[in-house]
């Protein structure tokens, strides 16, 4: 009896380490991510305890600072029918792209998940995806290694981040493409407080993308509409041009811009870029620029311009930044109220 008794667990245990081998077999795992780092200072305005900067995400902080480690694990089947990514962020830039994490969870931990969902290509030209995703407008994304200029616009910084909902791909040919879904509140991650929910979607024509966003926000008795228009093109081998343009409204507030991304490649590792932005807000609810006029309007130029060396698999990017506004919104070098602002950073970028 106890040869038997030995014999079973003995085929049971191979049975079943063929059944995880076999599993291991048909599934497949990627690491992916990045790290970056870099140090600012203004040029016209104060650093140290009195530095101040545009009101855009990420890239703000005085002197010598830290970016964010991005962790990316990406789980699929070998016949790529279905996956899972969870993606994950440490430093200041994670901890402000999933601001409301915090907010509408005390004491949680998802202010380290930038995404996180699951997926589905029901057939070659339809996939359903579930969880938490960056959102699919705009010309800029949250990762660094996404992105030209390193410090970002005023239209991704007050468009939305991320979503938490459902959404379908379809793709109707080699060139159109449709996109739908609903959502929670927008960058509301975790759960949905208010139980109002958003719908969104994306006609693609090639590298075109005409996007809409619809739906009541948390606090607001009018619905947010947002429709926004995002497109690139190769004008040469060593030339590519960028756009992006955007309209925003909710209750009495509203926001809209248009930005420019040249970009010409000097060599096969320097490259410049520059982001030419214009971007205005009216009434007092979008706090973009900070500053108004009687009747709660605001405006604001911001000049970008960008240079990317790469070395491998690291890039670094110096980076001179002039926002200029319609309103005295910053502060000089004497502490003085000043409508215009001159910065300078360099980030170096590690990409894995």
């Amino acid at each position: 009896m106890k040869t038997l008794f030995s014999f079973c667990m003995i085929l049971l245990a191979m049975t079943a380490f063929a059944q995880q081998e076999e599993n291991t077999e048909k599934k497949t795992f990627t690491l992916s991510g990045s790290v970056d780092v870099y140090a600012r200072q203004n040029l016209t305005g104060p650093n140290g305890e009195d530095a101040i900067a545009p009101n855009t995400s990420f890239a703000n902080l005085n002197g010598f600072a830290l970016g964010m480690a991005n962790v990316v694990g990406s789980f699929e089947s070998k016949n790529g029918k279905v996956g899972a990514v969870a993606d994950l962020v440490f430093g200041p830039r994670g901890e402000d792209a999933t601001f409301l994490s915090p907010e509408l969870r005390p004491g949680g931990s998802s202010n380290i998940l930038n995404q996180l969902y699951v997926y589905w290509n029901v057939s070659e030209t339809t996939t359903l995806t579930f969880g938490n995703f960056n959102t699919f407008l705009g010309y800029e994304v949250i990762s660094p290694t996404g992105n030209f200029n390193y410090s970002t616009s005023y239209m991704f910084s007050f468009g939305p981040f991320s979503h938490t909902g459902i959404k379908a791909d379809f793709s109707l040919s080699d060139d159109f493409a449709i996109m739908a879904g609903i959502f929670n509140n927008t960058d509301a991650t975790e759960f949905n407080p208010d139980n109002d929910y958003t719908v969104g979607t994306q006609l693609a024509y090639k590298s075109t993308f005409l996007n809409f966003l619809y739906g009541k926000q948390g606090g607001n008795t009018e619905a947010t509409f947002q429709v926004d228009l995002t497109t690139g093109y190769d004008l040469s081998d060593s030339f590519y041009l960028g756009l992006n343009a955007t309209y925003n409204t909710t209750d009495d507030a509203a926001f809209y811009g248009v930005a420019l991304y040249p970009q010409y490649a000097l060599s096969d590792a320097f490259k410049l870029g520059l982001r030419g932005e214009y971007f205005a807000e009216t009434e007092e609810g979008v706090l973009a620029i900070g500053g108004y006029d009687e009747s709660g309007d605001a405006s604001v130029i911001a000049l970008t311009l960008t240079g990317s060396y790469e070395i491998e698999d690291f890039t670094i990017k110096p980076e001179i930044r002039i926002d200029s506004t319609s309103e005295d919104t910053f502060l000089d070098a004497d502490l003085e109220p000043a409508d215009s602002l001159a910065s300078f950073l360099v980030a170096a970028i590690y990409k894995f």
